[in-house]
């Protein structure tokens, strides 16, 4: 993991910390900690690090919640998980309790394009109602899900989009939903750029 300080002119200071883990995806917290989504290790897992580095605690995630992606934290605590990779039978998103000890809700199955199913669902974005935005990278879409995970609408359509939708951020003041959309062809990557979209 990199910090970088910036500084008024421009410049700045970069610091770095081990992970230990393969990291997949970043968060942050209510208390600004920094929330590191790993899976290449045997089971995924959450490693919560202050932002210098101090590793402040380990989350194993349970064993249904296979290729985790991307996790955030609700203002309740609870976690919200993405997972599922292309070989993963199971592609859902989960709220589960911010020991990992239990799912209180979950959204997803099977990979397929029917609403109610994803297919690698990457990236997340919690706005301040706790609704969550997903991007549905293999369907091209970013679905909006209640706070308790159930469907509301698919809010970024494949018609919006050109290639396949990798990262969110919500600015939740300008209601503005920003999503990356990558051209990936044989292994790697070709174009990209960014979609900006009122929410």
């Amino acid at each position: 993991m990199f910090r970088l300080d910036a500084k008024a002119d421009g410049g700045g200071v970069a610091s770095r910390w081990p992970v230990d883990d393969v990291p997949r995806a970043i968060s942050l917290n209510r208390a600004h900690n920094v929330l590191v989504t790993c899976g290449a290790l045997g089971r995924g897992r959450i490693r919560e690090f202050t932002t210098r580095g101090y590793l402040l605690r380990d989350v194993t995630l349970p064993d249904d919640l296979v290729t985790p992606w991307h996790a955030v934290q609700s203002e309740s605590g609870r976690f919200i998980v993405s997972h599922g990779g292309h070989a993963s039978l199971v592609h859902r998103v989960c709220a589960i309790s911010s020991d990992a000890r239990r799912t209180h809700h979950s959204h997803g199955g099977e990979s397929g394009p029917d609403t109610g199913r994803f297919d690698v669902p990457r990236h997340l974005a919690v706005d301040s109602d706790s609704s969550v935005f997903v991007a549905d990278i293999v369907n091209r879409r970013v679905t909006l899900l209640t706070p308790t995970l159930e469907f509301v609408r698919h809010v970024v359509t494949p018609l919006q989009l050109r290639w396949w939708p990798y990262r969110l951020f919500l600015d939740v003041r300008r209601r503005r939903l920003y999503v990356t959309e990558n051209d990936f062809d044989d292994g790697t990557y070709k174009s990209g750029r960014v979609v900006v979209f009122s929410v």
